[in-house]
């Protein structure tokens, strides 16, 4: 038996499809301003589903994207907004972590956008410490690349516990996105001690080849993949919209908590689900889990 701790799903993706609005550059930020309730349901049903942890809404809240849309004055308000609902559900269902999502700056996937480092850990020092009395932990996601992870990891607030999330390549998971090898990452584990690393928003076919790499940085480690069929060149451009991105069909709650266990059988013990990943296939990760003896934590 081994304890797993389980993530949620995707959020963004969840509240565009909820909500039913046309998705715009500022993705699920926007549709947080739109509709306030959106966030704290789909949390209290990924605590429903089995999930132990709450990722927060804030993984595109930065001034770069903000500024862009001329609605950076909200910038401490949709933090708030976005911590207070993950609490509220947390609180509600009785038990659980608050993790403070901190996306990449400017763009994902989008390593060539990469800040200089002092620059980018000032800005997420600034984000940190807005979350930092809300949160149980800091998730660091989708980092593209060395030092687009260095950043952040510079930058987070000490005193809570930091995992590190890496994306990478959907074709070869012992890259990043940006061509560098994931063995680079363990420099930053060295340097850093991030409590946790983790590869997030790569096809799960990728994750495989990533989890051999992790596996052997000497800390907890795990994937929660997405449910798109490849990020493509449109999405790439400047300020894209998820129209450029197309979800796949064949991803049933099934073959991903297929997927999951070959990764919990490779070591695992951090799992989850990214975009296009939502509550019914974090119930049945947690169904197969617990079938098979192991325990949520």
């Amino acid at each position: 038996m081994t304890d797993i701790t389980l993530l949620d799903g995707g959020m963004g993706q969840e509240l565009l499809a909820r909500a039913g609005d046309r998705p715009t550059p500022l993705w699920a930020t926007r549709v947080m301003m739109d509709h306030p309730g959106l966030v704290r349901d789909i949390h209290a049903d990924y605590f429903a589903a089995g999930a132990t942890i709450a990722t927060t809404n804030s993984y595109a809240i930065h001034h770069d994207r903000l500024i862009a849309a001329g609605v950076d004055h909200l910038f401490h308000a949709l933090h708030l907004r976005a911590l207070a609902q993950a609490v509220e559900a947390r609180d509600a269902h009785g038990s659980g972590r608050v993790a403070g999502a901190l996306g990449p700056l400017v763009a994902s996937y989008r390593p060539d956008l990469t800040q200089p480092l002092a620059e980018a850990a000032a800005k997420y020092a600034e984000n940190s410490a807005l979350m930092a009395p809300h949160v149980d932990l800091f998730l660091i996601e989708t980092a593209s690349s060395v030092l687009q992870a260095e950043g952040a990891l510079a930058g987070v607030v000490k005193g809570k516990p930091v995992w590190l999330s890496i994306s990478v390549d959907d074709t070869d998971g012992r890259k990043l996105r940006s061509g560098e090898p994931v063995t680079d990452v363990a420099r930053l584990v060295r340097d850093y001690a991030p409590e946790a690393v983790l590869v997030n928003c790569s096809v799960p076919e990728a994750m495989a080849a990533a989890m051999d790499v992790l596996r052997d940085f000497g800390v907890p480690f795990g994937a929660y993949a997405n449910g798109f069929t490849h990020i493509t060149d449109n999405f790439k451009a400047d300020q894209p919209t998820v129209d450029d991105l197309f979800r796949r069909h064949d991803l049933t709650p099934e073959k991903y908590a297929d997927f999951a266990m070959g990764w919990v059988a490779q070591g695992a013990t951090i799992l989850g689900g990214c975009c296009e990943v939502g509550p019914a296939h974090i119930r049945h990760l947690k169904d197969r889990l617990v079938a098979e003896g192991h325990r949520i934590v």
